[in-house]
C-alpha cells in the first residue's frame, strides 16, 4: 500500500527575521489515515461579546418558548443564524445586587460579577477583589496548546486605575476579565497593539516605536515568503486554497491597520487619541473582530473576550442617524423618543454581531469552519438599563455543531437561576469540568436535545 498523504505538525509556524505566524488548520496536519472532520472534534474555542448599559428587553425577548418563536426587532439582523443560536431567558447576574452599606455602583458591580459570579468589593483603592472569570478558567486549560492563553479586546479605553463611579475602582467597569480575584486583565483597544501581540516580536507600546513600525513599507508577510512558497508546493490543492485565504486575511488586516493609522494621524492629531483607531465605529469594530478571528484561525488562542463598550459607556453612534450618547439614553424614564433610539443602538450592535458570525462561518477550520467548533456568548451584564436590573439577562448562545447543542430555540430557565450555571455547563462542553463556579447551583438542562 502506498500512502501519499503526509502529516505536517499542527504547531507549524512561518518564520522570518524574528516574526512567527501560526498556520491555520490544514488537512495535511492530520495523520495519514485520519480525516480532518474526525481529528478536529476536540478543537474548541470560547468567545464572549458583551454590550453595555442593558437592552430594551421587550424588543429582545421572544414571545414564546421553544423552536417556533418569531425573531424580535433586535434579533432580526441575526436571522441567517437562527438555527445556530439559543435565546436564553431567565438567567440572573445575582452577585451584582447591592448589599447593605454600599452606595451606587450598579454598573461596575454588574460587569465585575458577570463573568466571575462573585460580588466585587466596594473600593476605589488598590484592594480590589472580585473572582476569577470564566474565560480565564477555560484559558488555563485550552491555553496549554496555544501561544496565548487568551485575548482580551475592548473598544474603549483600557484604564484600570482610579475611581470611575461612586467608590468603585475603574478596574471594575473597564474590564470583564479577571485572572485572579485581585488581578483584572485590561481590554486592549488599540488595533496595532493587538496585531503586535499576535504576530509581532516587540510588545513595546512606546509611541515612537509604534510610529517607526507604522512607517515601514515592507509587509510583515514579506518576511515569510520563502516558507510560504515552499509549503505551497508540498500541500494538496485544498490546503493551498486555505493558505491563500489565510494570507489574504493577514494582508487585509495589516493593510486596514496601516490605513487607520494614516487616517488617525491626519484627522485625530490629539495625543489623547489612540493611534490607529478608525473614525467610524463599524470600521473599528470590524477591524478588531477581524483580528480576533485571525487569532482563532491561526490557533494563536482559543479563548477571547470582546467588550463592545464599558458599562456607563457614553459612546455615540452617529451611524444610526443621531448623536445622542448611549448611557444617558438608557435612562429614558419612559420617554418614547429615547427608547426608540436605544432600540436602534441595540439593533446596530446585533448587526455587528452578524458580521462576526459571518466571518467565523466563512473561515475554514479543518473539515468545517471556525463557527462549527466554537461557543459564543453574546449579551450583557444588565437587562433593563433604566432600572439597573440584573435579572433575566439578554443572552444568546451561538453553538457550533461540535458542541452537540441544538440551536433554533428560545429557552427560559426557572426564576433566580444564576448565569454561573450556564458557564459551569459550557466548561463541561469545552472539556474543562469544574465542581462549581461563582454562585452556581448546578448545570443547565435543555442545552442539548
Amino acid at each position: 500500500m502506498m500512502i501519499f498523504k503526509k502529516a505536517i505538525p499542527r504547531r507549524t509556524f512561518l518564520r522570518g527575521m524574528g516574526t512567527a505566524l501560526a498556520l491555520p488548520l490544514l488537512d495535511a496536519m492530520f495523520p495519514a489515515f485520519a480525516s480532518s472532520a474526525d481529528t478536529a472534534k476536540g478543537a474548541a474555542r470560547l468567545s464572549f461579546l458583551t454590550v453595555p448599559n442593558g437592552i430594551m428587553m421587550d424588543k429582545w425577548t421572544p414571545a414564546v418558548e421553544g423552536p417556533d418563536y418569531a425573531l424580535t426587532p433586535i434579533l432580526e439582523p441575526l436571522a441567517p443564524f437562527k438555527n445556530r443560536f439559543l435565546v436564553m431567558s431567565g438567567l440572573d447576574n445575582n452577585e451584582a445586587r447591592k448589599l447593605d452599606g454600599e452606595i451606587a455602583g450598579e454598573h461596575p458591580r454588574a460587569c465585575s460579577a458577570y463573568l466571575t459570579g462573585v460580588h466585587p468589593r466596594m473600593t476605589s483603592g488598590a484592594d480590589i477583589h472580585a473572582g476569577i472569570s470564566i474565560d480565564q478558567i477555560a484559558a488555563k486549560e485550552l491555553g496549554k496548546e496555544t501561544q496565548l492563553s487568551s485575548l482580551e479586546i475592548g473598544l474603549e479605553s483600557a484604564d484600570v486605575v482610579g475611581s470611575c463611579e461612586s467608590a468603585y475602582s475603574c478596574a471594575y467597569y473597564n474590564t470583564i476579565c479577571w485572572i485572579t480575584p485581585t488581578t483584572p486583565l485590561p481590554m486592549e483597544n488599540r488595533p496595532r497593539a493587538v496585531f503586535e501581540r499576535l504576530f509581532g516580536d516587540n510588545d513595546s507600546t512606546n509611541p515612537a516605536e509604534r510610529k517607526a513600525r507604522s512607517e515601514e513599507n515592507r509587509s510583515i508577510l514579506d518576511l515569510v515568503t520563502q516558507d510560504v512558497t515552499r509549503m505551497m508546493s508540498k500541500v494538496a490543492p485544498g490546503d493551498r486554497a486555505k493558505l491563500d485565504q489565510y494570507l489574504d486575511a493577514v494582508r487585509s488586516v495589516e493593510r486596514r491597520i496601516q490605513m487607520a493609522e494614516k487616517q488617525s494621524a491626519q484627522e485625530l492629531p490629539s495625543l489623547t487619541k489612540p493611534v490607529g483607531i478608525p473614525e467610524l465605529f463599524s470600521d473599528y469594530y470590524k477591524l478588531m473582530i477581524d483580528l480576533q478571528v485571525l487569532a482563532f484561525q491561526s490557533d494563536i488562542t482559543r479563548v477571547a473576550t470582546f467588550m463592545i463598550g464599558h458599562e456607563m459607556s457614553n459612546r455615540a453612534y452617529p451611524e444610526v442617524g443621531f448623536g445622542d450618547q448611549h448611557h444617558p439614553l438608557t435612562h429614558h424614564q419612559g420617554d418614547a423618543e429615547k427608547i426608540a433610539k436605544v432600540i436602534q443602538i441595540n439593533i446596530f450592535h446585533a448587526r455587528m454581531l452578524r458580521y462576526y458570525l459571518e466571518k467565523m462561518q466563512s473561515t475554514p477550520d479543518g473539515g468545517g469552519t471556525l463557527l462549527d467548533r466554537s461557543l459564543i456568548v453574546y449579551g450583557g451584564a444588565l437587562s433593563d438599563g433604566n432600572m439597573h436590573l440584573y435579572k433575566d439577562l439578554p443572552l444568546l448562545l451561538v453553538a457550533g455543531s461540535a458542541s452537540q447543542i441544538q440551536g433554533g430555540r428560545h429557552v427560559r430557565y426557572p426564576k433566580d437561576t444564576p448565569i454561573a450555571n450556564l458557564f459551569l455547563t459550557l466548561l463541561d462542553k469545552l472539556g474543562v469540568p469544574v465542581e462549581n463556579f461563582g454562585d452556581s447551583t448546578g448545570r443547565l438542562e435543555m442545552l442539548s436535545v
